[in-house]
């Protein structure tokens, strides 16, 4: 099954400014977040951004949140982001296929959105080097169980050239560049 720009949504999930300092790999983490995040915006896929208890946890970064055109976060308490009514909405609203998703943690709030994505008829697409975990061993056990579940994988380079789909694309110089 191809990713199709048309028919995709991203969700930015939890990347908040007093979780990611307890990320493995951080910088990366950020680097490949700030990558994907300007090709879905060059590439106008739509956006949504989660914060998990905005008051304890904090704000999205900075480095994110410079990115994003109007963003607008959804505040949510449980892991999964389908259990917050306004992200099912906006989801189930933007009359999108695939759930373009990143942020943190692989195993807990990534994972348990992509298993919820999955039974609600969506196809979630987890990009793996946008995610991270406090320890890399939570990383690859999300990654088995994703393959358990049927869940589909990418990195950001790959998503983003999927998205674009040829080097005639007008977005085709953009992407390149911000993947170099």
């Amino acid at each position: 099954m191809r990713i199709l720009k048309e028919e995709s949504i991203a969700l930015i999930v939890d990347i908040q400014e007093r979780l990611v300092p307890a990320m493995a790999e951080q910088e990366i983490l950020i680097d490949n977040c700030k990558i994907l995040i300007s090709g879905l915006q060059e590439l106008a896929v739509p956006i949504v951004v989660t914060q998990q208890y905005t008051k304890g946890l904090g704000e999205t970064v900075e480095e994110i949140k410079s990115l994003i055109t109007g963003l607008n976060p959804i505040e949510k308490r449980d892991f999964s982001c389908l259990d917050e009514p306004v992200v099912a909405e906006k989801l189930k609203n933007s009359g999108a296929k695939n759930v373009i998703i990143c942020g943190i943690e692989s195993h807990v709030c990534v994972l348990q959105t992509a298993i919820d994505l999955k039974e609600a008829g969506f196809v979630p697409v987890v990009v793996m080097d946008c995610t991270s975990s406090r320890n890399l061993d939570n990383v690859d056990l999300a990654a088995e169980r994703f393959r358990y579940e049927g869940i589909m994988m990418t990195s950001s380079e790959s998503v983003l050239f999927e998205l674009t789909r040829s080097s005639r694309a007008p977005e085709f110089r953009a992407i390149s560049k911000l993947v170099k």
